[in-house]
């Protein structure tokens, strides 16, 4: 097979096979890649020992950020005493009764895009603006959506705040993330003074577990901008998948850590004193060997039935239900070690509480009309959150077997406006509606009865359920037994009754842990801490890049034939460096060469794609796409000549990628002088 570059890319492959060779792409050929001779990872098969295992850098603390949609927090631990991990001191302001150890994804600007407040403080300020005043100040409120459904998602996106104004999305995200810094920074002075700040704090950013490749390196580029790190030291911050986050420190809970929706309580209660979670997997498996009735056993030693019904593999799932999104993930414990193992690509999709608020946004506009609520959102967006605020401390009471109808006031700037723009006011809109679950109150007030509001929830559980019920039904992840639900929106007993109820009577065992909307805030720290826990990850898409390869009759369609110097290539070859669903190890390695096409160069540019298919033949395929480039930055030669040392009229530029990780990485080294070159995978220019 011989194969040739892309043409206008400045660089080609070094083929190693007899069959290839370094040929110059042909001017006007169609725009492809070639590459040399290393074998692409064998799919489904454990890691190579050649497998390089990354090195950890020291750091003396690790700050973790959970960016939620609808809620943020930051926690730490130091290396000296990991698993001990502190929690943010509790935020200003909030709402009664609600635990403040996140606060509201609210960001506040000036009108003049200036960094004023966020969280609670932000959404009290804006609060309390004159309503004309309001108009002028950019507020944004649950935008990290903004990033997972953007299609076309570039550093020059925009975000619109709640009064319609615009401003590049990562300026608001790097606003966000600056304050979480100094807040955090603050914490640590006061903590520690003697410590030093700089390169001794290890930042670890969640992310969804379904977000993209361009959705990550937006976050890596918005920490960047935010002075969190910086480019030179990139390894100073890690990208956390949350599903994974949550996972990792589920297995170290323990029992009485655990609500178990069964309402089965586990036997004994030793274990919830002394023994996590993989711990109990080792002594499980042990006594395996040892029982021939091992279920009883494992019940009586006081590992309890819980974990002794994970006898079968030590498999189980998450269900990161949170407010954006809904991320599932399933995990394998391998031993000795307690590292994990994915067994299904992460999946999901937008399923989280904000569905639950479109649902009452559609209510109003059924009720009050949707150009109303349109010109009220936009012409009054403070009053507009006011209401979203007293909606989510009701939805945050309904139940499953709540008893009574709950009260949402509404806003007294929505009535008057609403009596205003319709000549008549918001009892009458009630009355003549056809909505007959919604009535108004006596004092002034939307009274929804408690089937209405768990209505509302239904089709982002519905979602939700049919999600796990779809995973479940993989070959790959029969056997799981145990699902834990975590994230924001799993404190919702409505969530809760209806995923047991849904999942429970096929034998999945659903627990959630006591701190459920923390799971992944404190998971994260302790990724910070172990970034290899997670040793084997499956690649959610197939990559490689376009080659030309020599063209046979009858295997190739006559239309990609290309004929040059009486040699026939084929053009637009897919060639694969990772197929979709393949297990790759933590530092597992795809390998090519790169040739410079001139002497001088100083840059190697290869286009990426990928697919969800596995067999994919051609670039050119459907649902085949351009996803990003490869960079390869060289030295600077001397009068346009090549590094002293190098081979005449070729230098190879070696390129090792890995997909195993939270992030594709590469790295680059220049054969001939034995130096790194500067390396890239940009997603974000597409």
């Amino acid at each position: 097979m011989l194969a040739v570059p892309e043409t206008g890319l400045q660089g080609l492959y070094i083929g190693s096979s007899p069959e290839r060779s370094p040929v110059s792409s042909p001017p006007g050929s169609p725009r492809t890649q070639e590459s040399c001779g290393i074998a692409p990872l064998t799919p489904s098969q454990s890691p190579k020992p050649e497998a390089r295992v990354p090195q950890q850098a020291l750091f003396s603390v690790v700050v973790a950020i959970d960016f939620g949609t609808t809620s943020s927090g930051y926690a730490f631990s130091f290396a000296s005493d990991p698993e001990a991990i502190h929690m943010m001191r509790k935020w200003e302001g909030g709402d009664p009764g609600v635990a403040h150890q996140k606060t509201p994804t609210c960001l506040l600007l000036t009108p003049e895009g200036a960094f004023h407040s966020f969280g609670y403080t932000a959404r009290d300020y804006y609060h309390d603006l004159d309503p004309e005043e309001a108009r002028d100040w950019l507020y944004f409120e649950k935008f990290k959506m903004k990033i997972h459904s953007a299609t076309d998602l570039t550093l020059k996106t925009q975000l619109e705040a709640v009064n319609g104004k615009k401003m590049p999305a990562l300026e608001v995200f790097a606003h966000a993330l600056r304050f979480f810094k100094e807040h955090a920074l603050q914490e640590l002075r006061e903590q520690c003074p003697s410590m030093p700040e700089k390169d001794t704090v290890r930042w670890v950013l969640t992310v969804p577990a379904i977000w993209k490749q361009p959705a990550k390196q937006f976050m890596r580029e918005a920490a960047y901008l935010a002075g969190l790190v910086s480019r030179e030291n990139a390894e100073q911050l890690l990208i956390a998948l949350e599903p994974e986050a949550a996972s990792v420190y589920c297995r170290k809970l323990r029992l009485h850590q655990l609500v178990d929706l069964s309402g089965l309580a586990p036997r004994g209660g030793r274990l919830g004193e002394r023994r996590s979670i993989d711990s109990s997997f080792r002594q499980a498996r042990e006594q395996l060997r040892r029982s021939r009735h091992s279920r009883t056993f494992l019940v009586e030693s006081g590992v309890g039935e819980l974990w002794a019904e994970l006898q079968a593999g030590d498999r189980y799932m998450v269900a990161d239900c949170g407010g954006g999104t809904v991320d599932l993930t399933v995990h394998q414990l391998e031993q000795p070690h307690g590292t994990l193992k994915e067994l299904y690509k992460a999946s999901g999709g937008p399923y989280g509480a904000v569905g639950v608020d479109l649902a009452f946004e559609q209510l109003l506009g059924r009720i009050f009309g949707e150009d109303f609520i349109t010109t009220f959102k936009r012409q009054r967006p403070a009053a507009w959150v006011d209401l979203t605020i007293a909606f989510e401390a009701r939805k945050r009471t309904a139940g499953p077997h709540r008893a009574g109808a709950l009260n949402i006031s509404l806003p007294f700037s929505f009535i008057d406006f609403y009596r205003k723009q319709r000549g008549h006011n918001v009892e009458t809109a009630l009355r003549r509606s056809s909505v007959n679950f919604v009535k108004w109150s006596s004092q002034g007030m939307l009274r929804m009865s408690c089937e209405a509001m768990n209505e509302l929830f239904q089709p982002t559980v519905s979602g939700i359920i049919q999600h796990i019920e779809v995973l479940l039904a993989q070959p790959e992840v029969q056997g799981v037994k145990l699902l834990f639900l975590v994230g924001g929106f799993a404190e919702s007993p409505v969530l809760q009754h209806a995923v047991q109820a849904a999942l429970g009577a096929r034998g999945l065992r659903v627990v959630v842990p006591h701190d459920v909307g923390l799971t992944i805030l404190k998971g994260a720290v302790l990724f910070g801490q172990a970034p290899g826990v997670v040793r084997v990850r499956r690649s959610p898409l197939t990559y490689g890049v376009g080659v030309l390869n020599r063209f046979v009759d009858g295997r190739h369609p006559p239309d990609k034939l290309l004929v040059r110097d009486g040699r026939r290539w084929c053009t637009d070859v897919f060639e694969r460096f990772v197929a979709v669903e393949q297990s790759v190890a933590l530092g597992e390695e795809v390998r090519r060469s790169y040739c410079p096409a001139r002497p001088g160069q100083r840059r190697v540019l290869i286009n990426l794609y990928c697919c969800t298919a596995e067999d994919a033949r051609f670039i050119t395929d459907p649902g085949v796409r351009k996803c990003g480039a490869l960079s390869l930055e060289l030295e600077p030669t001397v009068s346009g000549s090549d590094p002293a040392g190098a081979h005449p009229g070729r230098r190879e530029i070696r390129a090792a990628m890995q997909f195993g990780d939270t992030e594709i990485k590469v790295t680059a080294v220049d054969v001939s002088t034995n130096r790194s070159v500067r390396a890239a995978i940009d997603f974000l220019s597409n």
